[in-house]
């Protein structure tokens, strides 16, 4: 949330913009900073899966493609907020005003639109809305169950709020 927030709070933003560099470089190179910063702190974790699985009976005593699937369908998660958090930092000076309004949008993303189709009373639209939630998406990756839509969710999701924060950006300095 601070990315850009920040930068406009103190007056740096200006100093970025007028580098050698596109937006979308400044945006790409934010987004993958902060999801390498969500990786690294996501690898800790890939110790419990090796140590459940070496102090089973046997070996590896569980089904891995699961756990790859809930590890794959996390990054392509964590990839999905980081976007919408440059979008939320992008909007406004202040990064406590940016947090709330990042979390609100991830969890509208993750919960409401689940709890919004079960207002409805037809199943078709209940399946309809349902499915443009994030946790309808991850829910199957979770079970090991690589679909290319499931994916395709996520990266477009996460391709349109950077669309959506260089838009901004762009728009901020003219």
């Amino acid at each position: 949330m601070k990315s850009f927030s920040e930068e406009q709070k103190l007056g740096t933003l200006e100093l970025l913009l007028i580098k050698p560099l596109s937006i979308w470089q400044l945006v790409l190179g934010k987004f993958f900073g902060a999801l390498l910063l969500c990786i690294l702190a996501l690898l800790p974790t890939m110790l419990y899966v090796w140590t459940i699985g070496d102090l089973g009976m046997s070996t590896n005593n569980f089904d891995l493609g699961v756990v790859y699937g809930s590890y794959f369908g996390l990054l392509l998660l964590i990839g999905t907020y980081t976007s919408i958090g440059l979008f939320a930092s992008v909007l406004t000076s202040n990064q406590i005003v940016a947090f709330l309004l990042a979390l609100l949008c991830c969890f509208l993303f993750y919960f409401g639109l689940d709890a919004l189709s079960t207002l409805m009373s037809n199943g078709d639209w209940q399946n309809s809305i349902q499915s443009l939630g994030a946790k309808a998406h991850f829910k199957n990756m979770g079970r090991g169950i690589l679909d290319i839509r499931e994916v395709f969710y996520f990266i477009s999701i996460t391709l349109f709020f950077l669309y959506m924060t260089a838009h901004r950006l762009n728009h901020s300095t003219k």
